[in-house]
């Protein structure tokens, strides 16, 4: 059995490449050991950036919007004893404030990863991906023309040939084992026990208004959400907590403040926080990608955000490749682009950890960065497949709200009209490349069209001023070009290059840039 893409790894960052190399058009193989999908809620929402990737799937978004019907937008932050504590300390979490307007069409989208994840699921085997759960990987060996893998179902063992293989298989990774990629950060932190029950809360806490508690009592510390619209509730414990079955119950009687509370035990795990990071995330012809690239503590949220991304990521890159678009050196652009973003985001998360610590113990923690937003969506890309301008100040965010459209920076949000319809610019980006020129720039839109006949590569030229109308009157000024310039923005969305103005030869620059992003020469 052969297949250009096998993912092992059924969480974010494995669900989310099978549904974008499937809407693609490429044949993918998902192995998953567990039998379905995560029982367990794990963790809560996707920021906008993730939400991004996501949208150019038809309907994918409004799907996953569905999930939270009735849920607040905001999060809010409560430390106390129990829900039932009379002066609880309130916070807003605002790594789930929402955007400004004006810098993303796409929400915050606050849901359970576990229903995201069937979401996912189900939309990748609509697209004919071929998901395979209680379906565990043996064995893997790979040569320069691909990776040979052993799967087993059921003691029935397969071969399965690949031309790549996605390794989201978690923080322990036993691809990242057997591949011998070592790993650097603090480490091990702590491990929590999740304990997942029914219970009528109602009275206690207002059905959709999300709340992340850290419960802090003579018993135990911990944490729990309410209010996110999905029917079983989850107290999480620190190691250090006695959650044998026997006294389970008598633990969320404490954590909610109601001593007879009638409680319904569905599941319970044990997880790592953990904050290790990959030292590469390629290793020949296979790469990793989410917990097996990067595993941060949970302190902030951004950790499933960024798995998603990473699977989103690998999908486009992979998809130019097998189709031919690129050459197989473009997909070192994978780890010189997301393993900064993965380290800045687990530093972050990190830091987040050690603020709500006692001072003795912030040994050593990095300092909170004081914009998420920035985070979330000012990370900057550097790699052979960004241009970037000689005066590049080579820092690893910027600021959203201040968008400049430098090569290596997220397309901003801009407002257009096409044909008498409202769209985001960021409607147009996913399916390919696309080249956004000025009102005068109708020289570039003509080489884009040369450009693609001669590269074969899915190009989208469109011009501000001519089908694609600039409401606000903003479109220069965020993209940094005149009227006479261009951009290339990838299909991740991501700015490649630009020419603030005319050219003397439109065609071969052009050409020249797209073949030196796609490693073709």
């Amino acid at each position: 059995m052969r297949v250009p893409v096998l993912i092992v790894g059924g969480g974010y960052a494995g669900l989310s490449a099978a549904t974008m190399l499937a809407w693609r058009g490429v044949d993918v193989m998902l192995v998953e050991r567990h039998a379905s999908t995560s029982i367990q809620p794990k963790a809560y929402g996707l920021n906008p950036r993730a939400v991004e990737l996501l949208r150019p799937v038809p309907g994918l978004e409004a799907e996953l919007g569905a999930i939270r019907q009735g849920v607040g937008e905001d999060m809010r932050i409560a430390i106390a004893a129990s829900l039932t504590d009379p002066n609880p300390e309130i916070l807003l979490d605002t790594n789930t404030s929402p955007l400004p307007a004006h810098l993303s069409p796409a929400p915050y989208l606050g849901a359970p990863q576990a229903e995201i994840e069937r979401v996912l699921r189900r939309r990748a085997e609509e697209l004919g991906a071929d998901l395979r759960f209680s379906t565990e990987l043996v064995s893997m060996e790979q040569d320069d023309d691909g990776v040979t893998a052993l799967i087993r179902a059921d003691s029935a063992e397969t071969t399965v040939r690949a031309d790549y293989v996605i390794a989201a298989d978690g923080y322990h990774s036993p691809i990242r084992t057997a591949l011998r990629i070592p790993t650097s950060g603090k480490g091990v932190l702590n491990h929590m026990h999740a304990i997942m029950f029914d219970a009528d809360l109602g009275g206690l806490v207002n059905d959709g208004e999300v709340t992340l508690w850290y419960l802090r009592n003579d018993t135990f510390t911990g944490v729990f959400i309410t209010g996110t619209g999905v029917g079983a509730h989850v107290l999480g414990l620190n190691a250090e907590s006695k959650v044998a079955d026997f006294d389970a119950v008598e633990m969320i009687r404490l954590g909610v403040g109601v001593p007879d509370l009638d409680v319904a035990l569905l599941d319970t795990t044990t997880f790592t926080i953990a904050h290790v990071l990959a030292d590469t995330y390629r290793a020949g012809r296979v790469f990793l990608a989410g917990d097996a690239a990067h595993t941060m503590p949970p302190t902030g949220g951004q950790g499933g955000s960024t798995a998603l991304q990473d699977g989103c990521d690998l999908a486009w890159r992979l998809w130019l490749v097998v189709s031919g678009q690129a050459d197989p050196a473009f997909l070192d652009s994978y780890d010189a682009e997301r393993r900064p973003v993965g380290e800045l985001t687990a530093d972050a998360q990190l830091a987040n950890l050690g603020f709500r610590m006692p001072a003795a113990q912030r040994v050593d923690y990095p300092e909170p960065i004081e914009d998420p937003f920035a985070v979330i969506l000012g990370y900057r890309y550097r790699s052979a497949a960004i241009l970037s301008e000689p005066d590049d100040d080579g820092l690893p965010m910027e600021d959203p709200r201040v968008p400049t459209g430098r090569p290596g920076s997220r397309a901003p949000h801009v407002v257009l009209d096409w044909d008498g319809r409202p769209i985001s610019a960021l409607d147009l980006f996913g399916s390919g490349f696309v080249l956004l020129a000025g009102p005068y720039g109708q020289q570039w839109v003509d080489a884009g069209r040369a450009v693609r006949d001669r590269l074969g590569v899915r190009l989208a030229p469109h011009r501000i001023g001519g089908e694609l109308l600039d409401v606000e009157g903003v479109w220069q000024e965020r993209y940094g070009v005149g009227g006479s310039g261009a951009v290339l923005v990838r299909p991740d969305g991501y700015i490649a290059w630009r020419s603030h103005g005319a050219d003397l030869d439109p065609v071969g620059t052009l050409e020249s840039a797209l073949g030196r992003i796609l490693s073709l020469f």
